[in-house]
């Protein structure tokens, strides 16, 4: 474990302060907190930079009346090979320190107490439950600060939290002024706590739409495409299997594009030469940033069976470039982003559903196109002024909207 000095990094952009363009009027507020005030101190405490938040971010701090200080526990998870854009907004990495719990890393930074004093925020937003979120709530709460609470989660990604965790989640929503969810998952994982939705304000997951929608449109090389970690949870070896499947079901070769790389790389090469007769696999490896839209654009049909994901950017990058997917119940894009019927289908890990849902995309032009279609025009919703929006609406109401702030009661239980 690595174990480096916290050092600032005054890293603001270089440009003016010019808002942004989420359509339509602001609410207005009315409450005497924010109205005191010309400038509102924001630190978020998260783990680690992604590069599909970092873009966010820096609108966030550019908004006026905005002092935005990110916190982050880490520079990058050892299981993550982000290419990051440059963090233009004041931030600063605490020192490492984490565990892994079965693939996932556990922060613990007391550093962080020092980091929010120095920076004297109005408010503390926290995206999670490591020991460094929990601190920071603890400051937040002992400081009589704001705190408003963040999460990528949905009510099916943490149907297996335990009794403790859910606990600690009743605590800190109980003393937690306004909410952050990313999608409409989010929301109903917010209600099962008792959170009513005037308190909540949806920041969504989302990526550089423009850079997928007019990048060069590539031929059609790949019929089916793969990206992500090569790991159990992202469940390579069924896309595969599925793949094969429709290739028979078909009567013809098909051709998959896999771009990613992880542990079990070895192991789908090896399967994908067994049904080398039905299906050309291409292993792309590990695609930059600004490979992917070449990539998705010369794919017809994107393929996500997720064991677990709270949402899945690569559904964001697949519909900006116009390819139908089909998606497990698992992600929270499924019903949302990815629609049953509208831009592809939501199927349950159903060897024959998916390899029907793919011969019948495959096998139907005019279906293809309109599912493309309808790809492109949902992810328009998914923009970084609009998750950027729903942050500063937060702030402004957690700071004495024109609506009180109820206590968190319930329980989801």
């Amino acid at each position: 474990m690595k174990i480096e000095e916290a050092v600032p990094q005054e890293a603001r952009s270089s440009g003016s302060k010019t808002g942004n363009a989420h359509p339509g009027p602001r609410p207005e507020y009315s409450g005497t907190a924010y109205a005191a005030m010309q400038t509102i101190r924001v630190a978020l405490v998260t783990n680690t930079p992604p590069p599909y938040r970092i873009p966010v971010f820096k609108r966030f701090a550019q908004m006026p009346g905005i002092t935005f200080h990110a916190i982050f526990c880490t520079r990058r998870e050892p299981n993550r090979l982000w290419d990051l854009p440059p963090l233009e907004f004041d931030h600063v990495f605490l020192k490492e320190r984490y565990h892994e719990v079965g693939g996932r890393y556990i922060h613990n930074n007391p550093d962080v107490i020092g980091a929010l004093r120095r920076f004297a925020p109005d408010i503390v937003i926290t995206d999670g439950f490591n020991p460094t979120h929990l601190y920071a709530f603890a400051y937040a709460a002992a400081k009589g600060l704001v705190h408003i609470a963040m999460t990528d989660g949905t009510d099916v990604s943490e149907q297996g939290l335990s009794r403790i965790h859910r606990a600690v989640r009743r605590i800190v929503y109980a003393r937690t002024a306004a909410f952050c969810p990313a999608s409409v998952g989010g929301e109903r994982h917010y209600e099962a706590y008792g959170i009513t939705a005037d308190r909540c304000f949806k920041s969504c997951l989302c990526i550089d739409n423009h850079a997928f929608t007019t990048a060069p449109q590539e031929a059609k090389t790949w019929d089916l495409m793969f990206s992500g970690r090569i790991e159990p949870v992202k469940n390579p070896m069924f896309a595969l299997r599925v793949a094969a499947g429709a290739a028979r079901r078909l009567g013809r070769p098909l051709r998959m594009l896999v771009a990613g790389a992880g542990s079990l790389e070895p192991e789908m090469r090896r399967a994908a030469a067994d049904v080398r007769d039905v299906l050309d696999v291409h292993f792309h490896g590990y695609a930059a940033q600004r490979e992917l839209p070449a990539l998705y654009r010369a794919s017809r049909l994107f393929l996500f069976p997720t064991l677990w994901d709270p949402w899945g950017v690569v559904a964001n990058e697949a519909c900006a470039a116009g390819l139908p997917v089909i998606v497990t119940p698992e992600a929270g894009v499924a019903g949302e982003l990815v629609r049953d019927g509208e831009n592809g289908y939501v199927r349950a890990l159903d060897e024959v559903a998916w390899t029907d849902g793919i011969a019948a995309i495959l096998a139907d032009p005019l279906l293809e196109e309109t599912f493309s279609r309808r790809s492109m025009s949902l992810v328009q919703e998914y923009t970084f002024d609009h998750a950027a929006q729903g942050l500063l609406d937060a702030c402004r109401f957690a700071l004495g909207g024109p609506r009180g702030v109820p206590q968190a009661g319930g329980s989801p239980g």
